[in-house]
């Protein structure tokens, strides 16, 4: 039976795909929906062993290695930082997933959470399960970020409870810059409600291309961190309304104490 396994990554928010092609002498523009696939003769001098694997890298900071090992992964990730310094390959295994598609089997098509098999390999199957792989850890990289945001809102609602509110306003359209970041990484990047160009001419491909989605349940995942970002936008208006409110009653109050101390001086002046 035929394996291919699959490595998936999350690296940054963005990868520049045109400086990495023209590196290795792929003279092509790429869109933002494709991804820049490097194959075996592209791997030579990277790494040792490079037959019958292959990396595909995605514009949304994404990267999926196809039958590598880890320590090919980490001399690939090395050699594409000296390409792309933006690439983050500290903490490069946080987000992450493994998938195995096995080919050979007498059985018809069937999708698991850890690996699918089918009775052959279809042209748009090593694709499909790249891209698939690659929206579901750049989700994960996004649902930690937000989940730490949310933590951070809570702390400032405790605050609020015990009545206290002194967030500075750069404070307020950082976190406010936080959310709007996350929503345009979700639509933007990663555009979950798009699908591969293959998918577009070939029903089977497509077909294939939405089960997978479901298995890895993309679409419930995305409206759930459109959610958030909406109740965090909306916690973060009252914050602002809130703060605004505020400053200006001190102002009323300010403008109230500078008339009476004005009258007062007043007052003295014709008494004395």
């Amino acid at each position: 039976m035929q394996q291919a396994e699959f490595k998936a990554l999350a690296l940054a928010n963005e990868i520049n795909l045109n400086s990495i092609a023209g590196h290795f002498g792929i003279d092509k523009k790429f869109k933002w929906e494709e991804p820049l696939v490097l194959f075996d003769n592209h791997l030579k001098g990277i790494i040792n062993s490079p037959e019958g694997k292959a990396v595909y890298i995605f514009s949304f900071g994404s990267l999926v290695c196809i039958n590598c090992q880890f320590h090919e992964i980490t001399d690939i990730l090395k050699y594409l930082k000296k390409i792309e310094p933006g690439l983050n390959i500290q903490s490069t295994f946080n987000f992450s997933d493994d998938y195995k598609l096995e080919i050979g089997s007498e059985q018809p098509l069937s999708l698991n959470y850890e690996y699918m098999t089918a009775p052959e390999l279809k042209n748009y199957h090593r694709e499909i399960v790249a891209t698939v792989l690659a929206k579901s850890v750049a989700l994960e990289r996004i649902e930690h970020g937000i989940n730490l945001l949310l933590d951070a809102i809570e702390d400032k609602i405790d605050h609020l409870e015990k009545g206290r509110l002194n967030i500075p306003d750069n404070r307020l359209a950082k976190t406010s810059a936080q959310i709007l970041r996350f929503k345009y990484n979700t639509i933007s990047y990663l555009m979950l409600l798009d699908k591969p160009d293959i998918a577009w001419v070939s029903e089977e491909a497509e077909e294939f291309f939405l089960n997978l989605s479901e298995l890895f349940e993309l679409d419930d995942r995305y409206e759930a961190i459109r959610h958030k970002s909406e109740i965090l936008m909306d916690i973060t208006e009252v914050f602002t309304s809130l703060t605004h409110a505020q400053r200006g009653t001190r102002l009323e109050w300010m403008i109230i104490i500078l008339i009476s101390i004005e009258l007062l001086l007043s007052l003295l002046e014709k008494i004395f």
